[in-house]
């Protein structure tokens, strides 16, 4: 909706809409630039805490998927005007320990009554107006490399049907308060070439590969059995427990995909899975050497594909 209005005439804000980044730009100074995100959404696990700590890992992941630094935040808040308000602290307290974590500063927020419980934040981040790491950039002959595993859709809609195991939903809890803080480190803070980056989260790999490539006019390579999967994903889709964001993803999308034969059903499903505090997707020519550094940080990463001239299909998924 926001590509149907008229654009604002800025030349501070260094990345804006445009290419569904996933934070806003705006250059305050000649070495200095603010980095601007806001995600809430439904609770994803029953343990109030915990969803309080997944809301804030989501949150903060848009900033560090931009090479920026958290700074502050706000909290959103949504809740029942009867409820317990016990459940509220708990959820406040969970996201606060992630922002503590991240370093970053809670500053207030807003709450309003509504019938359905939701919780996130507003994100304010720094980085250096040269280093932004956007969805364009992206260059043939790049590696894709990606950190975390697949599968928080699919779980979330299982546990919501009492049907999700319990080391499914550890593993899946586990990935969803894992912070992209260490990644981000590794990535920003040594001498490796990164052309683009984004997070996986609401649009599902697929969906958010679809935006680097059309914002850095290539085509991608995806290897469905490189892409790392949770503990129970493929029993979830294969028993029905499908978001209706799955469905939305891969209505939206999968037009501009083309699969080889023999990739399964189940898996070409999970590439549209959308994530809740997902992994970063790395378009780098130093794949090895990163992947490396990544995982000796105790981050795994994963080279799950390539960067390709522009030719239709934008994005191919092979076995």
């Amino acid at each position: 909706m926001l590509g149907k209005l008229a654009r604002q005439q800025d030349p501070n804000v260094l990345v804006g809409f445009d290419h569904a980044d996933d934070a806003g730009v705006y250059q305050i100074r000649p070495d200095q630039a603010l980095v601007q995100t806001v995600d809430f959404f439904t609770p994803v696990v029953d343990d109030p805490y915990t969803f309080g700590q997944i809301a804030a890992t989501n949150a903060l992941s848009d900033v560090y998927a931009m090479g920026g630094k958290p700074l502050t935040a706000l909290a959103l808040v949504c809740f029942p005007e009867k409820a317990d308000l016990d459940i509220l602290e708990r959820i406040l307290a969970g996201g606060l320990s992630k922002m503590i974590e991240a370093g970053c500063t809670v500053i207030g927020g807003h709450s309003i009554r509504d019938e359905e419980t939701k919780f996130g934040y507003s994100v304010t981040g720094l980085v250096h107006p040269k280093k932004i790491l956007a969805n364009a950039g992206a260059k043939l002959g790049d590696s894709l490399l990606f950190t975390k595993a697949i599968g928080t859709g699919v779980i979330s809609t299982a546990i919501k049907k009492a049907k999700a195991e319990a080391r499914w939903i550890d593993a899946a809890v586990r990935a969803m308060t894992m912070l992209n803080k260490r990644a981000a480190e590794i990535i920003t803070g040594g001498d490796f070439r990164v052309n683009a980056m984004t997070d996986v989260t609401g649009f599902g790999l697929i969906g958010h590969a679809r935006e680097l490539a059309l914002a850095s006019d290539v085509s991608i390579r995806i290897s469905a059995g490189k892409v790392p999967l949770l503990e129970g994903a493929l029993e979830c889709v294969r028993a029905g427990y499908v978001p209706a964001g799955l469905k939305n993803n891969r209505e939206f999308a999968e037009c501009l995909v083309e699969y080889d034969d023999g990739v399964p059903q189940d898996l070409r499903a999970l590439l549209f899975d959308p994530q809740t505090a997902g992994g970063l997707l790395i378009s780098t020519p130093e794949a090895g050497r990163l992947s490396a550094a990544l995982n000796d940080a105790g981050v795994a990463a994963v080279e799950i594909g390539e960067v390709l001239a522009a030719v239709k299909p934008r994005i191919r998924v092979s076995r």
